[in-house]
């Protein structure tokens, strides 16, 4: 079988032996990978310093017939996001974005995944720092999205009815993805969102409309809300350090 070559996002390295790497890759072609690179920590490796978290570049990768883990053979790097490393939230919304590629995304061809993904770093590098907080939800709200998990926002999560926005705040269950009915909502725990507050959930998690203003109150309560939403349905309880990490946002006051 001759070599695949796909662009390609590293998500992780670990050490292999005394020389060689193993790492997770998020490509285009194929998914997300493992593969060996072997020798790739020979002080002359081919690999250089390629294999960095979150750098972009075309892998050439020899599929194996026998096992998950395939073959490097080659690493042409073709962008280091050095500008995620410009402010610690920068960096925690990226962490949090490859944290879910890596925990959550397909072992075959998703291109629309793969495109989303890289297109939120390249912007994520590019915005100012004022825009972060609120990108960072609509980036990851969209991958969610992406990954086949977005929440039910017009009709009832448990029983499909229509939910109205007015009047009234509307209940909102993380556990059960989404809103929720007034009958279905007496017998679950629930948040309450406003018409304003679904309006803009709205607009982070489709995309649709500019970047509602939210200021920082907002904003960390939103990232909570993200949290719990994803520790229900993607990650089945478990906790996702990256994705905690930025979602507790007792963090920005040392930053």
């Amino acid at each position: 079988m001759p070599p695949v070559d796909t662009s390609a996002t590293v998500l992780s390295t670990i050490a292999y032996g005394e020389t060689s790497k193993v790492a997770r890759l998020a490509t285009r072609e194929l998914g997300v990978v493992s593969v060996i690179a072997k020798g790739a920590r020979r002080p002359k490796s081919k690999f250089g310093a390629a294999l960095q978290v979150l750098s972009d570049g075309v892998a050439t990768i020899l599929l194996s017939r026998h096992s998950d883990l395939h073959i490097l053979t080659g690493f042409e790097l073709t962008r280091v996001h050095v500008e995620l490393g410009s402010s610690l939230e920068r960096y925690a919304v990226a962490s949090a974005l490859g944290e879910l590629m890596l925990r959550f995304a397909p072992h075959e061809r998703q291109v629309a995944t793969y495109d989303f993904f890289r297109h939120a770093l390249d912007v994520l590098e590019a915005v100012p720092e004022p825009v972060i907080g609120v990108l960072g939800l609509r980036s990851i709200w969209g991958l969610v999205k992406q990954l086949g998990f977005a929440p039910s926002l017009t009709a009832c999560a448990r029983d499909g009815a229509p939910v109205a926005r007015e009047p009234g705040p509307v209940a909102f269950s993380p556990a059960h993805g989404g809103v929720l009915c007034p009958v279905c909502a007496t017998a679950v725990d629930t948040s309450r969102l406003t018409s304003k507050d679904l309006g803009d959930l709205e607009a982070l998690v489709h995309g649709r409309d500019d970047l509602p203003a939210l200021d920082d109150r907002y904003v960390a309560a939103h990232r909570r809300l993200l949290d719990r939403y994803v520790r229900h349905h993607l990650a089945d309880g478990a906790e996702l350090t990256a994705l905690t990490f930025w979602a507790d946002s007792r963090w920005k006051a040392t930053a």
